[in-house]
């Protein structure tokens, strides 16, 4: 997913570069080491999950592959695991375990 990321950010720039005028033009939104960083997306871009569902670990298990990687979070005994094909895809969970609010991110 990053290299998506960075191939669009990429493709932007190039068409910028290449001077569209239909395409948009990045903000710089900071400096880091003297290199410019540029907001692509508008904030609240990506939604974040805000009433997550869940299944059984056994009905789990039918949905998901044996190797699929979760975020994994235990408060009190309580778990919760996180597809991480969805967090690339939202990016952050808000969420409630054992009466604390959490935000898993990814």
């Amino acid at each position: 997913m990053r290299s998506i990321i960075a191939a669009f950010g990429m493709a932007v720039l190039a068409l910028i570069g290449m001077g569209h005028a239909s395409s948009p033009v990045p903000e710089v939104v900071a400096t880091i080491g003297g290199e410019q960083v540029y907001q692509l997306l508008p904030v609240g871009a990506i939604p974040a999950i805000d009433d997550p569902g869940f299944v059984s670990g056994a009905e789990a298990e039918l949905q998901m592959r044996a190797d699929e990687p979760v975020l994994g979070v235990v408060i009190d005994g309580e778990a919760r695991a996180y597809s991480l094909w969805q967090l690339d895809a939202h990016e952050i969970v808000n969420d409630e375990i054992s009466g604390s609010a959490i935000a898993a991110t990814w």
